[in-house]
């Protein structure tokens, strides 16, 4: 029997015991929904915008603004990996031309570039599905604005292009303007952890550095 036919076995008895044990109509307990749903702002509103970037910058996260013209987000782009110094820029396919327009050394993701491949690229450049201002966090949905989740994680640096129209007060509205079927990636700050005696170290699980473009 080969691994994969041992796991899936082994899978099968432990849900086989899983419904034994439940009966055929097992309780369905009910969800408590006492949260807020929604914030006191509007999507967009200035306050929950200063909110968003009070929370990356304390998160270590370069927050630049400009405004919501593709040319003027393809300039601020172009400004942050010059100072940057990186090359062989990778992007989402479906990154608007005017956010790339002024960097040489571009391509689109076709997903052939292997982690190793992507190790070597200088950075990633991607959209973003929302943003929730309280936790100061960004999610990625896996659509071709957004790209597909190893461009985000392996790479050393991540430009984030976040629109003000999309920045949101509360995780619950958040959730509802995703599919929750998509690949969902949420983004609080540059990777890092503290496990190893309580010393900061970034860039272990993805990104050292996350430049967040605020357009609008």
């Amino acid at each position: 029997m080969t691994a994969d036919k041992a796991h899936g076995a082994a899978r099968e008895i432990v849900l086989a015991r899983l419904r034994g044990a439940l009966g055929d109509e097992p309780p369905v307990p009910a969800v408590p929904r006492g949260y807020r749903r929604e914030g006191a702002y509007a999507a967009g509103s200035p306050e929950l915008v200063d909110l968003l970037v009070d929370r990356l910058e304390d998160y270590r996260a370069t927050v630049l603004r400009t405004s919501a013209e593709d040319r003027e987000i393809g300039a601020t782009v172009t400004d942050v990996l010059v100072a940057q110094g990186a090359r062989d820029v990778i992007a989402a396919p479906g990154v608007p031309a005017d956010w790339l327009r002024g960097i040489p050394e571009h391509r689109l993701d076709d997903g052939s570039a292997t982690p190793r491949q992507l190790d070597r690229t200088g950075a990633v450049v991607t959209g973003s599905a929302v943003a929730v201002a309280e936790t100061g966090t960004i999610v990625l949905d896996g659509s071709p604005l957004c790209g597909r989740r190893a461009i985000t994680l392996v790479p050393d640096t991540h430009v984030c292009v976040v629109r003000v129209v999309d920045v949101v007060q509360t995780v619950p509205e958040a959730l509802g303007r995703l599919d929750p079927a998509r690949p969902l990636t949420f983004v609080s700050g540059p990777s890092a952890t503290s496990d190893i005696e309580l010393s900061r170290v970034e860039g272990v699980h993805g990104p050292r550095t996350l430049v967040v473009v605020l357009a609008g």
